[in-house]
């Protein structure tokens, strides 16, 4: 009896949980894009507007550029990279030009390694150290955005007779801009 009940248990948790990774499989991708985009345009705005003291840390990085142009232009770049991520077209490559600029912050390390380590110690960053070393983490969003949109691609193109086409009968899910046969 005992077995039973605990059996009945674990396939009803297993129905709740696999429903619950279906919602998930559904919106992480969307939420992880609409995310990445609102915090770009939210950052890009900052630089715009001089609202932010990451844009003398931006100058400071590349001296050799006007301050005055490069810092809002980024910013103004930052901003069109976070509308793509919300519209949602061209993911692929408003994601790859996601992660070069990101790849861009790196610029800090070497530049500036006194303003982002402590006593030369690499491993010892400050404020401004983490604040560029957390890119990765943006970078490896980037990088699941791309590698799913191109997954989601070519499996479109080998199993659906036309781009995006959903046969009759089928259920669609939205990834991206992208309708996907489950």
């Amino acid at each position: 009896m005992i077995s039973r009940t605990r059996d009945a248990w674990y396939a009803s948790t297993e129905v709740r949980l696999r429903a619950a990774h279906q919602t998930l499989s559904q919106v992480s991708l969307p939420l992880l894009r609409i995310a990445l985009g609102v915090v770009y345009i939210w950052f890009g705005a900052l630089k715009l507007t001089d609202s932010t003291p990451v844009g003398q840390l931006v100058a400071n990085t590349v001296p050799f550029l006007p301050s005055h142009v490069f810092v809002p232009a980024l910013g103004a770049f930052e901003v069109l990279l976070g509308i793509g991520l919300l519209i949602g077209r061209w993911l692929a490559a408003v994601a790859l030009l996601m992660v070069a600029h990101l790849a861009g912050t790196f610029l800090v390390l070497g530049t500036q390694p006194d303003v982002a380590c402590q006593h030369s110690n690499p491993l010892m960053l400050t404020m401004t150290g983490e604040f560029v070393v957390k890119n990765v983490v943006l970078i490896t969003a980037g990088l699941v955005l791309v590698g799913h949109i191109r997954f989601v691609e070519g499996a479109l193109a080998d199993r659906a007779p036309a781009r995006g086409a959903v046969p009759a009968g089928a259920r669609a899910v939205e990834v991206g801009s992208v309708a996907v046969r489950d």
